[in-house]
């Protein structure tokens, strides 16, 4: 699940901003702007429609006015206009029944095949293999917009998820900061120790409320080797209540009643369980990094020395350390012209791998250091971290002491593995009611549930999907 409500507000950083939204000047060279010289949109009068940021985002907006007026200097024939429509998968097929729908606009991962299929993206592969970066586009990212063999989405940044721990929480209560090579066992030790209820002290805050705590429980049903459903012969089986999903909702189970190390009040969404996370509320949240980060140390006044990412745990020794695979992506309108397409995919890339991208990068690390704050950069960029690009990045990033480093061997530990390919939603919302459930009764059987929860989700919506 794409942390919907929060990412975009804070877990996309203000470095995705200076990276994104801030362009190369008209007379730089193709080698140094980053762009692409084919699908050039030429001379023809064009007029493209593209995701703009909300009115709370302030500098945001400043930075994408920026790219705009740059862009247009570049194309002095394409027209940028602002569209207020942030993506919604309970909205997309209104707009684009009434040609409401920007040129280009913004999507999460999970939302790939869902409108590839609906034929609601447009399909990118020519412009892609035209672009002269594609190869230092980060596969990871990318390969989640490949459908069929087909591209429809162009990547913009990553996470896979995992556990965001308050070190100093730990250390105060002299419990031993688990290896980064943990496992479940280490998980619930660790939550178990530095929980104190009287207090209103959490080990650990897996999310209770909202499509979030379906998500978080997804990661360890992946852990334990499960699945979300699988697709065969046309038809959609729901796989969750394998037995590694009994054996996930079984540790839930734990945490909840054996340690006692979740909140007393476990109904808590994304906000809320980073909230707690950020006052010292709780030892440990699940969730993709940066957001997390972010708050605990630009609102709750940690330093980072404090607050260690950690990949998920793996169930057993030896095993992966697999968290759901998230991130953001922008979407070119099907039912836009080509010269309009190639208009809106040159926007989409305009700062990707350029001197320009780099220079905004340092002057937004440079400002939150003038504000006293500290810069979290993505996990998982839409760049790979060997290109020159992300090594030019990095060596901008050991500059200065205000970036957020992650500790240097966690990528070799993160395994992301995408969310379903259908009904991502209709399944998190089941799962959360299964999550509330062993939260709120000692005596629920995880399996009883479980079964209860695939047969519903099987009858009302994967039994009336067909797969061509």
């Amino acid at each position: 699940m794409r942390e919907r409500n929060a990412l975009l507000a804070s877990s996309m950083s203000l470095f995705m901003l200076g990276f994104l939204l801030t362009a190369c000047s008209p007379d730089a060279s193709p080698a140094t702007e980053g762009g692409n010289n084919s699908a050039s949109p030429g001379k023809k009068e064009i007029t493209i429609s593209v995701y703009y940021p909300t009115p709370d985002l302030v500098e945001k907006r400043a930075l994408e006015d920026d790219k705009i007026r740059r862009f247009t200097e570049k194309y002095p024939n394409v027209e940028i206009v602002k569209s207020d429509w942030h993506y919604d998968p309970n909205q997309i097929g209104i707009k684009m029944g009434a040609n409401e729908a920007p040129t280009l606009f913004n999507t999460y991962a999970t939302e790939g095949k869902f409108l590839a299929e609906k034929g609601w993206a447009a399909d990118l592969t020519s412009l892609f293999q035209a672009y002269e970066f594609k190869d230092q586009m980060n596969p990871i990212l990318q390969q989640q917009f490949v459908i069929g063999g087909k591209i429809y989405g162009i990547a913009q940044q990553g996470y896979v998820t995992g556990t965001i721990i308050n070190k100093k929480m730990l250390e105060d209560k002299k419990i031993a900061v688990p290896p980064l090579d943990w496992t479940w066992d280490d998980m619930y030790n660790t939550a178990k120790a530095a929980a104190d209820p009287a207090k209103g002290i959490s080990g650990i805050a897996p999310m209770g409320k909202g499509n979030e705590a379906g998500w978080n429980w997804t990661n360890f049903l992946f852990e334990a080797g499960g699945d979300i459903q699988k697709v065969e012969g046309g038809k959609v089986t729901a796989l969750f209540h394998s037995e590694a999903g009994v054996r996930a909702l079984q540790f839930y189970r734990s945490l909840a009643w054996d340690a006692k190390a979740i909140p007393k009040d476990w109904a808590l969404g994304w906000g809320d369980a980073v909230g707690a996370f950020a006052q010292s509320r709780t030892a440990m949240v699940i969730a993709g990094p940066d957001g997390p980060i972010d708050q605990a140390l630009n609102q709750g006044g940690m330093k980072p020395a404090d607050v260690l990412f950690y990949p998920m745990p793996a169930a057993v020794k030896g095993g992966k350390h697999t968290g759901v695979l998230g991130g953001d992506y922008l979407v070119i309108n099907p039912k836009a012209t080509q010269e309009e397409q190639e208009a809106a995919f040159r926007y989409a890339t305009f700062d990707y791998f350029s001197d320009k991208g780099l220079a905004s990068i340092e002057a937004s690390i440079q400002q939150r250091k003038q504000d006293n704050k500290y810069f979290v950069p993505p996990v998982i960029e839409y760049f790979t971290s060997d290109s020159d690009y992300g090594k030019r990045v990095k060596a901008v990033y050991d500059k200065y002491d205000n970036v957020y480093q992650y500790l240097p061997d966690i990528m070799k530990y993160l395994d992301g593995k995408p969310e379903a390919q259908f009904n991502t939603q209709d399944y998190y919302a089941a799962m959360t009611s299964v999550v509330q459930d062993v939260f709120s009764r000692k005596d629920a059987d995880p399996k009883t549930v479980l079964d209860a929860a695939a047969k519903l989700v099987q009858e009302k919506y994967y039994n009336s999907i067909k797969v061509e």
